[in-house]
C-alpha cells in the first residue's frame, strides 16, 4: 500500500494510459508534472489553462484519483458550467479507480455509495461529504465541506454572455470559500470565453476591476501552439490547427485554442467583406442528371430559414426568410434575403399570418428550395401548419422543420459570420443591398439594440445543416418549373432534395 502511495502523478499517469492501450503525449506530461511539483511545493490557488480537446479535463480527473490513492479521506467538490458536465468528471474518476491497476482496494464494499454523481471510496474517516460530488454552478452548495474544489469549465457561454451572467458567475465562485476547508485546493480547468474572462491575468478596469478574478493563482497556459509548432503533433498536425482555425474563425480561435481572450466586439461585422456578385441561379437537366449552378459553379447544398414576426409594417421586429447556398468548393451565396410585411388593407379577407406565408411560399417557390427551417419561437410556434397549408396549395412539396433557438442571439450571430467573412468566402447577391441586411451589418453591436432580424436569419442559414442538392433530374421531360416540386421529397423526385 504504502508503495502505491509512493507513485508520483506522471507514472500514475503513464499506468493508466498504458493499461488502457494508449500512449501518453509530451503534453500530458506536462501538465502531470506541473500539478505534482503544485502540490508538493503547497501551492493551493491553481489555474490550468489548456486549449479545447487537449484532454485537459481527463487529466484532472486522474489526478483527483491521484490524490484519493494518497489521502482516501480526501473529499473532492467538482463544480462545472452545468451538472451534466460536472457529472461527466465524476463518473470518469469513478471508473478509473474501478480499472486502475493502483486504486482497485479504494472501491468500498456498500454499492450505495458508488453512485456516478458522487461516490465514497473506502476510508477510515466517518466524514458526511462523499469523497467525490458533482455540481453545476448554479446548484446550492450551502452545507457542504471539501478538501479539494476543482472547478471544470466554470466558464461557458450560458455562464458568460452577458455582463449579468458574468457577475452571477463571479458571485457564486465566491462561494467556494465558504466550502474549501482551510488549506484546501482550489484548482480551475478551462479555456477563456469572453475578453471579460475570470481566467485573465489583468484587471478589466471599464468593468471596476482592480485585480484579475484570480489573481495570485499559480497558472499554466497550454496554448495549441508553442513557437508556430504543435503541443500535440500527433492529434493536432499543423494542417488540422488550420483547419480549425478557417473554420471557427479568428476570434473564436484566438480564445478556444491560442487561450487569448477576445471581445465579442472585436468581430464586429463588416460588410467590406462581402463579395457582391449578380448572376441568378441556372438549372439544367441533361441524362437525368440535374445541375444548378451559380456564376458558373455548381451548388451542392441549400439552406433557408425564416425567423418570423408580425411583418407589421414599420413596427416591431421584422420578419425575415434567407436563402444561403453552397458550392463544391465550400463557399456561401447569400442569393436573397426577404423582409416580410402583410398588408393591412388585406386584413378583411385574409389574414396577416396567411399573407406571411403566402410570401414565404413564393420565395422557396423562386429558389428551388426543397426545405425550409423555421424558428419556433414565440410567433413562429403558431405558423408551421398554416405554412403546410400554404405550400400545398402552391402546388410545393417543401419540407417544414421546426427548430427552436435557445442560444444568445449575439453569440449566434458571430459564430455564424465570423468564420467565413475572415475567410472571405461569402458571396452575396446586388439585390441584398437593397434591403435593410447591409446597413443591419454596419450598425450591428453586440448587446446594442440596433436591428438584427436580418442578421439572425443568415446567421440561421449558416449555422443549420445544410439541405443536399439531388444529382439525379426527376424522370420525364425536363423541366425547371413545377416538375421537379411536383413529387415527394422523401422520393428525391426534385430538381434537389435531402439526401439520406
Amino acid at each position: 500500500m504504502n508503495r502505491k502511495r509512493e507513485v508520483d502523478f506522471p507514472q500514475f499517469v503513464w499506468i493508466w494510459n498504458w493499461h488502457q492501450g494508449f500512449e501518453t503525449p509530451r503534453l500530458h506530461v506536462a501538465m502531470a508534472r506541473w500539478l505534482m511539483q503544485r502540490w508538493r511545493d503547497g501551492d493551493r490557488e491553481l489555474l490550468l489553462l489548456a486549449f479545447r480537446s487537449s484532454g485537459k479535463s481527463t487529466l484532472v480527473g486522474l489526478f483527483c484519483a491521484w490524490l484519493l490513492l494518497r489521502m482516501q479521506d480526501t473529499r473532492i467538490l467538482v463544480l462545472a458550467g452545468d451538472f451534466a458536465l460536472a457529472k461527466k468528471m465524476v463518473r470518469n474518476v469513478k471508473r478509473i479507480i474501478e480499472r486502475h491497476p493502483l486504486t482497485a482496494h479504494l472501491r468500498p464494499r456498500r454499492t450505495d455509495t458508488w453512485a456516478a454523481d458522487q461516490f465514497t471510496v473506502a476510508r477510515k474517516a466517518e466524514l458526511r461529504d462523499p469523497s467525490m460530488l458533482a455540481k453545476g454552478i448554479a446548484a446550492n452548495v450551502t452545507g457542504l465541506r471539501a478538501d479539494v474544489v476543482i472547478c471544470d469549465d466554470v466558464e461557458v457561454p450560458n455562464t458568460c454572455d452577458t455582463a449579468a451572467k458574468r457577475e452571477d458567475l463571479r458571485q457564486r465562485l465566491h462561494e467556494i470559500d465558504y466550502v474549501l476547508v482551510p488549506g484546501g485546493l482550489k484548482l480551475f480547468v478551462g479555456t477563456p470565453h469572453t475578453y471579460y474572462t475570470i481566467y485573465a491575468d489583468e484587471a478589466r478596469a471599464e468593468v471596476a476591476e482592480t485585480r484579475p478574478f484570480l489573481d495570485g493563482f499559480k497558472r499554466l497556459e497550454m496554448a495549441v501552439l508553442n513557437g508556430g509548432q504543435s503541443r500535440w503533433p500527433e492529434r493536432f498536425p499543423l494542417e488540422k490547427i488550420e483547419a480549425v482555425r478557417q473554420r471557427t474563425g479568428p476570434a473564436k480561435f484566438e480564445s478556444q485554442m491560442m487561450l487569448k481572450p477576445r471581445s465579442i466586439t472585436e468581430s464586429r461585422l463588416d460588410p467590406n467583406l462581402l463579395r457582391p456578385y449578380d448572376d441568378e441561379l441556372v438549372y439544367a437537366e441533361g441524362n437525368r442528371q440535374a445541375l444548378l449552378t451559380l456564376a458558373g459553379r455548381k451548388l451542392v447544398s441549400v439552406s433557408c430559414w425564416w425567423d418570423p414576426a408580425y411583418g407589421a409594417p414599420g413596427k416591431g421586429d421584422a420578419s425575415v426568410v434567407a436563402a444561403v447556398f453552397t458550392d463544391e468548393e465550400g463557399a456561401y451565396w447569400l442569393h436573397r434575403i426577404r423582409y416580410l410585411e402583410h398588408d393591412p388593407a388585406l386584413l378583411g379577407d385574409v389574414d396577416a399570418a396567411t399573407q406571411l406565408c403566402r410570401q414565404v411560399a413564393a420565395f422557396l417557390k423562386a429558389l428551388f428550395i426543397p426545405a425550409l427551417t423555421l424558428e419556433s419561437n414565440g410567433i413562429g410556434r403558431f405558423l408551421p401548419g398554416l405554412l403546410r397549408n400554404e405550400l400545398r396549395r402552391a402546388g410545393l412539396n417543401c419540407a417544414v422543420i421546426e427548430k427552436n433557438s435557445t442560444r444568445n442571439k449575439d453569440m449566434r450571430i458571430l459564430d455564424a459570420f465570423d468564420a467565413v467573412l475572415a475567410a472571405n468566402r461569402l458571396q452575396v447577391h446586388r439585390s441584398v443591398w437593397q434591403t435593410p441586411f447591409v446597413e443591419e451589418m454596419r450598425e450591428w453591436q453586440p448587446g446594442g439594440r440596433a436591428a438584427d432580424d436580418g442578421l439572425d436569419a443568415v446567421a440561421g442559414c449558416l449555422l443549420n445543416e445544410p439541405v443536399r442538392l439531388s444529382r439525379h433530374a426527376p424522370p420525364g421531360p425536363p423541366s425547371a418549373g413545377t416538375l421537379w416540386r411536383s413529387q415527394p421529397v422523401a422520393a428525391a423526385d426534385h430538381d434537389f432534395s435531402i439526401l439520406p
